[in-house]
């Protein structure tokens, strides 16, 4: 006899005879691999099933490898980007606290010009999702481009037609797009207000701010207070429901040397005082590095009441004077209160590796707070 296809078949909850009541307990066991799959990796086939739930607050985690998210706090987090490498036990573990696991996406702009690429580029990443047990994908494609580009509407019609498929293939899935923390910010000219609607929600990249070639010339904050909710308001007002916004904030900071540094504690970065500022030397460092070396800075931690953001001076080795800006939670808090007041979806970081999950006691202490942080106080 031919069996009709897999698709077609049923599997019907009627008991042995003799045998009472022994198909309905067998029958999940049979099911598991309709939908869970034969090479599941987690112990529990039913974590290999997609997310479905919706949480009415949104903390959402990119994650860059290693294994430090087992330290994370997954009493909070609710959706993780695995921007590296795909971690099976990773997604085991989040499915096992209602946190979705999704991919990231980046495309060329050039190529999705296309609509037969963009269709078989959507299809490889549905594809991939469903292979790794994930729950949908973090469109990040920080290119440039103008208004008048062809490629305005291609990028527009990627993120709809990537959210249509994700939704209709995996249950419960969850797109989203990233974008740059202000609409005003001239390179990047994306239609903001479309790609809202087409995807389940945008992470606005709240961070790096601050330009050290066009500024004046000086070292300043990450993410300025001001600057940050200003960026919110903007997207609000292009017509963007609240609800389809997520903060994100920065786990690292900006260490700048200083030509010279004036007695109000102004760090000059550039011979120049206006811009274009050529010359200036400044690099990211991560939250653990900042805490582990701020105990032995010139200054301590001292505090821009008009940014509303820490920093501090410290002296290198060649006796070069450095200044280091950063968000910490005090920082951290006051912009997540405005997530409260606004009504925004909720909130995020890059990265949550930045924090030091040694084990250390002040390092353990430092790391639990920078995740309080990320809960508004109601």
């Amino acid at each position: 006899m031919t069996l009709p296809p897999l698709g077609s078949r049923r599997l019907l909850a009627r008991p042995l005879r003799g045998v009472p009541g022994l198909v309905p307990l067998l029958l999940p066991l049979l099911l598991a691999p309709l939908w869970a799959g034969a090479n599941c990796p987690c112990q529990d086939p039913n974590l290999c099933r997609p997310i479905s739930h919706r949480p009415n607050f949104e903390v959402f985690v990119f994650d860059v490898g290693e294994k430090t998210w087992k330290f994370y706090d997954w009493s909070q987090i609710t959706t993780v980007v695995l921007f590296e490498t795909y971690d099976s036990e990773l997604m085991c573990h989040a499915h096992s606290k209602g946190a979705r696991v999704v991919l990231k996406g980046d495309v060329s702009l050039k190529a999705i010009m296309d609509p037969n690429f963009r269709a078989s580029w959507i299809t490889q990443q549905v594809q991939l999702a469903k292979t790794q047990y994930m729950d949908g994908i973090n469109l990040d494609i920080e290119q440039e481009l103008s208004c008048s580009s062809p490629e305005y509407d291609a990028l527009t019609a990627l993120v709809k037609e990537t959210a249509d498929s994700f939704h209709r293939e995996i249950e419960g899935s969850q797109v989203t797009f990233d974008v740059n923390w202000s609409p005003r910010y001239t390179d990047r000219c994306y239609n903001y207000t479309a790609i809202a609607d087409a995807c389940d929600f945008v992470f606005v990249m709240s961070y790096d701010e601050h330009n050290p070639v066009w500024s004046k010339c000086t070292a300043a904050a990450n993410a300025p207070y001001n600057t940050t909710l200003t960026g919110y308001d903007d997207f609000i007002k292009k017509g963007i429901n609240p609800k389809k916004l997520v903060m994100g904030l920065p786990w690292y900071g900006y260490d700048y040397t200083c030509l010279n540094l004036s007695k109000d504690d102004v760090c000059f970065t550039a011979k120049a005082h206006s811009p274009p500022c050529s010359g200036v030397l400044t690099h990211q460092v991560p939250y653990k590095e900042i805490m582990k070396q701020v105990n032995s800075s010139l200054s301590g931690i001292q505090w821009d009441k008009d940014q509303k953001s820490p920093y501090y001076n410290y002296k290198d080795s060649d006796g070069r004077i450095h200044q280091v800006w950063f968000d910490n939670p005090q920082s951290i808090s006051l912009k997540a209160a405005y997530i409260q007041n606004r009504g925004l979806l909720g909130i995020g970081m890059w990265n949550a590796n930045c924090l030091d999950y040694s084990g250390d006691p002040i390092a353990k202490w430092q790391t639990e707070d920078m995740w309080r942080a990320l809960k508004p106080k109601l």
